[in-house]
């Protein structure tokens, strides 16, 4: 589903919601399938809740849309239920947080998960609005980094 202001785009993985679940709550897994090549490492611990944090290493080079160079980051999680459905956002070098939101949903199946992922920048404050052209990542990265999960995951 594409609105205005929200990508959603689907994939069908070969591996259990626990398996694809387990590498959207590592921030090492996040790096792992991030196909913007803005993610460069990651620390923290594995999530397990709303309000946990862990920090993301940036390099805004790979878009090549703002002379932001290397920057970091803290994912803050908005949305957990294990298995099931994570969502995030960031709080980095802009403050107050931007609000854009990230997050995936996973529906198991008989073939494995149908996994959602998503990006929804409709709560933007107004004056980001004026300096950021979002999305920042087009519906076709999300489509890519599903693609790394999937072979992240998947047993062949």
């Amino acid at each position: 589903m594409t609105t205005t202001e929200r990508f959603e785009v689907g994939r069908q993985i070969a591996a259990t919601p626990a398996e694809v679940f387990a590498v959207l709550t590592d921030p090492q897994g996040h790096v792992r399938i991030d196909s913007s090549g803005m993610l460069q490492s990651a620390e923290g611990e594995p999530v397990g809740g709303v309000g946990d944090r862990f920090v993301v290493h940036m390099d805004r080079e790979s878009l090549n849309d703002m002379p932001l160079g290397r920057y970091d980051v803290t994912v803050i999680i908005t949305a957990f239920e294990q298995d099931a459905a994570i969502e995030w956002m960031i709080s980095g070098i802009v403050q107050p947080p931007i609000q854009h939101l990230w997050g995936y949903t996973l529906t198991p199946n008989h073939e494995g998960t149908l996994v959602t992922s998503y990006y929804d920048w409709s709560r933007i404050r107004p004056e980001y609005r004026e300096v950021v052209n979002f999305p920042v990542i087009p519906e076709a990265g999300l489509r890519a980094t599903l693609g790394i999960l999937a072979r992240t995951v998947e047993k062949h």
